[in-house]
């Protein structure tokens, strides 16, 4: 059961990336493309080779991943250089 589970979710997961870069098209998760896993409860999505190299957003549902990875990727643009 575990394996269809994820499977599951991938598919959901996938066709909520699809309607929230549909709502919000300009926006960094829709331009960029993040990947996107779950990770017990918690949703990851990752721009970049690690979570500590990259930019993040973590939230308990797709869309809530995705504002987070927003935020951070604007973050990132306004952060002074070697911060």
């Amino acid at each position: 059961m575990q394996v269809k589970t994820q499977r599951t979710s991938k598919i959901q997961a996938t066709a909520e990336i699809e309607r929230y870069s549909q709502l919000h098209p300009g926006s960094p998760s829709a331009v960029r493309r993040p990947s996107l896993s779950l990770r017990g409860q918690m949703w990851v999505a990752l721009l970049g080779p690690r979570i500590n190299d990259g930019i993040v957003g973590l939230g308990p549902t797709v869309e809530a991943a995705l504002r987070a990875f927003d935020a951070q990727y604007l973050n990132a643009l306004r952060s002074p250089i070697g911060r």
